[in-house]
Formats: C-alpha cells, sequence, structure tokens
C-alpha cells in the first residue's frame, strides 16, 4: 500500500523528507482527489442510469442544511431551468427524490433526498467511505482539525466563484 508520505518530490527526496506545500502541489493533489471522486460518482450515475449531471444534484440536495428549491439548486449547479427541470424529472423517475409543496405559497417546490435513495448510495460509495477512515487512521486528531477546517475554507472560496453560465 502506498502511502502519500512515501511519494518522491520534484528533487527526488520523499515527502517526510522534504514537504511539498507550495501551490502547485495542493493543485495537484486537489485535481487527483476529484478525479478519484468524479470516477466513482459517474460509475453511480452509469450504475443508477443517471447522468453524471444527476449525480451531482443529489449531492447538493443531501448537503443542503435545509430542503433546495430548484431554483437554489439551478443557481448552485449553474444549469438553466429547464435542464433543472429535466433532471428532477429524472431523479423523480428513479426513485432518489420526490418534490413537494408545503408552504402556504403553492408555487414553492421543495426537493427531498429519498430515504431509500440514500441507502442505495450509501451502500455504492461504501468503499469511499472505507477509504477515508483508512486515511484519517492515519492522521492525529490535531492534523485531521485542520484539514477539516482547509477543506472548509476551499469550500467557502469555491462557493464564491460565480458558476458559468452556458
Amino acid at each position: 500500500m502506498r502511502h502519500a508520505d512515501d511519494r518522491p518530490t520534484r528533487s527526488g527526496a520523499s515527502e517526510s523528507e522534504a514537504p511539498l506545500v507550495d501551490l502547485q502541489a495542493f493543485a495537484v493533489e486537489l485535481r487527483r482527489m476529484n478525479g478519484e471522486i468524479n470516477r466513482m460518482t459517474h460509475g453511480f450515475a452509469v450504475n443508477q442510469q443517471l447522468h453524471p449531471t444527476d449525480v451531482s444534484a443529489l449531492g447538493a440536495i443531501l448537503d443542503a442544511p435545509s430542503p433546495l428549491t430548484p431554483g437554489a439548486l439551478r443557481e448552485h449547479l449553474g444549469l438553466t431551468s429547464g435542464a433543472v427541470t429535466a433532471c428532477l424529472d429524472r431523479l423523480e423517475r428513479a426513485g432518489h427524490i420526490r418534490r413537494a409543496r408545503e408552504s402556504a405559497d403553492r408555487r414553492v417546490v421543495h426537493v427531498y433526498y429519498e430515504p431509500s435513495a440514500r441507502t442505495v448510495a450509501r451502500d455504492y460509495f461504501m468503499p469511499l467511505a472505507e477509504a477515508t477512515a483508512r486515511a484519517r487512521a492515519r492522521f492525529s486528531e490535531d492534523e485531521l482539525t485542520t484539514v477539516l477546517r482547509f477543506l472548509a475554507a476551499m469550500n467557502e472560496e469555491l462557493a464564491e466563484i460565480p458558476p458559468t453560465r452556458r
């Protein structure tokens, strides 16, 4: 099993001897992690007969602190209203979400992740959870606190960048 601290750096020394903390090193590792997560996400999409954008929508719905509206999902994903409607139609037909009008204003729709779909996703992504647990075991609680702070800060910064409109 290869560990992150066993990889050679550009100078040929191991990372434990000469750690790289420059921007390029972060960019490379973040791209690699993004690529690996995308690979798993695309596999889930194929497995569920969905589009990868549908899986991105599911992630946004799952991670939202409160039920999303289609408009909020459109903003988050940077899609058109029609594309979000088509995405939600596919997800609803596949049993992953449900839409509900539950406010006094019947025009407001909220999107919910179905509990049975959570189980399907949890089962599929169990290897990711197990890999995360193995990686976490290689760090102290203080280090993990710093890593988590860094990831949260990255997400905050990335959320400030407006999506490109097509």
